[in-house]
């Protein structure tokens, strides 16, 4: 189960996250960041506590697109940074 709260902080929503991240509630996040689509967005990750493959995928595309990851557990940065180099191009 995913918790999503809302938060201002000046001219930025927080959404603060908690619980599980994973496929049966990616489309509530995904709605609640198109919802914020003219604001800048931070996500607080600081109440995860599990993730999925699919998750970090999307976690690590809408970072590429300019939404801050803020209080990110170390166990999801690191795979997040994996995930994205390996969506990188081979040289």
């Amino acid at each position: 189960m995913l918790k999503i709260q809302r938060l201002l902080r000046e001219e930025t929503v927080v959404l603060a996250l908690s619980g599980r991240l994973d496929g049966e509630v990616i489309g509530e996040l995904r709605r609640a960041l198109d919802a914020e689509a003219d604001r800048a967005v931070v996500l607080d990750l600081d109440g995860i506590r599990l993730v999925d493959r699919e998750c970090v995928r999307s976690l690590a595309r809408v970072e590429q697109a300019g939404v801050r990851l803020e209080r990110c557990p170390a166990f999801v940065r690191q795979w997040i940074d994996a995930e994205s180099r390996n969506d990188r191009p081979a040289c």
